[in-house]
């Protein structure tokens, strides 16, 4: 007696809108992503590379590790660079280490570092200088 009903579709989808619309958030978040971290880190790379092919001996250079030392030869067949650690002291690292040279300008062997203890020479003290009298 009672015949059951059957709802008809009204259509279907409205099409292509609703996908683009729920695509938007991950486009936005690779968005992000791209001017945040991918970017900034591939032009950080380039850098590198070009400092790394720009090492010349006396260089004074730093590796990954924290050795601090002085370039006595580079090798670029092998990929290698002879540091100076201390004097008589040369280890061979990869160039790829090399974390960042201290200085472009070679100091002359003869001449002392700067030494960060004795009468003014901190940080305070550049920063602060205090005039001496008498």
């Amino acid at each position: 007696m009672i015949t059951p009903a059957y709802a008809q579709a009204a259509g279907g989808p409205a099409g292509g809108g609703d996908f683009f619309v729920s695509l938007l958030p991950l486009i936005l978040i690779f968005a992000v992503f791209w001017f945040l971290l991918i970017r900034p880190q591939q032009k950080k790379m380039k850098e590198h590379q070009q400092m790394l092919q720009s090492l010349r001996k006396g260089d004074r250079v730093v590796t990954g590790g924290g050795i601090i030392g002085r370039i006595v030869k580079v090798d670029d067949q092998d990929n290698t660079v002879t540091l100076e650690i201390a004097q008589g002291v040369q280890v061979r690292v990869v160039k790829p280490t090399i974390a960042e040279r201290l200085d472009k300008q070679p100091q002359p062997a003869n001449q002392p570092a700067p030494s960060s203890s004795g009468s003014g020479g901190g940080l305070l003290a550049r920063l602060f200088p205090s005039k001496k009298q008498g």
